[in-house]
């Protein structure tokens, strides 16, 4: 749940708070509220602003996961796949995009333009393994750059994970990491 909110909300607001109490015990003429407001309020403020301002947003479940799949998940899902699943659905901060490092280990853009963006994931059985499904938006790298990485992702998201790339539909890709079912 912590990880569904937004720390540079919580500055902003907590920050205008103290800020505003002591612009009034200012006028009150009462020093110590005068004090706190603007020795910790104004720089809650300025950090909720920065952090605001660098703030990545949580990207949302595109489908609703089912209660069999959760299961699913608590028995086969892999560090990786929990890892991910984990860190792409809360907020970042000082990031351009979610798994940005990851795509340019692999080679999945060079500049921050062409770079593939990450637009929702969800959770699905196939073939009896728990698979995380990872949506792109990807229209400067055609699929077949994606698959020429393939082993390569192979290796960075194993072991015990298969990777398949499909395009249902232009310029969106989906990455799903399957859980290879010895894993279980």
């Amino acid at each position: 749940m912590l990880r569904q909110i937004s720390l540079g909300t919580i500055g902003l607001t907590v920050g205008a708070i103290l800020t505003i109490v002591g612009f009034v015990a200012y006028a009150a003429d009462n020093a110590t509220l005068n004090l706190v407001g603007f020795f910790y309020g104004f720089p809650l403020l300025l950090g909720g602003l920065a952090l605001k301002a660098n703030e990545l947003k949580p990207i949302p479940f595109s489908q609703t996961t089912t209660p069999e799949v959760l299961a699913l998940r608590e028995q086969q899902a892999t560090v990786t796949q929990n890892k991910i699943r984990k860190d792409i659905t809360r907020y970042c901060y000082g990031q351009n995009a979610h798994l940005d490092r990851a795509l340019s280990f692999l080679g999945l853009g060079k500049t921050d333009e062409d770079t593939p963006i990450v637009t929702g994931l969800k959770e699905k059985e196939i073939n009896g393994a728990y698979a995380l499904i990872l949506e792109f938006d990807s229209p400067l790298l055609p699929i077949d750059a994606w698959q020429q990485k393939q082993e390569k992702m192979l290796k960075y998201f194993g072991p015990n994970v298969e990777v398949q790339i499909t395009q249902p539909e232009a310029d969106k890709i989906e990455l799903a990491l399957i859980t290879t079912i010895s894993n279980s």
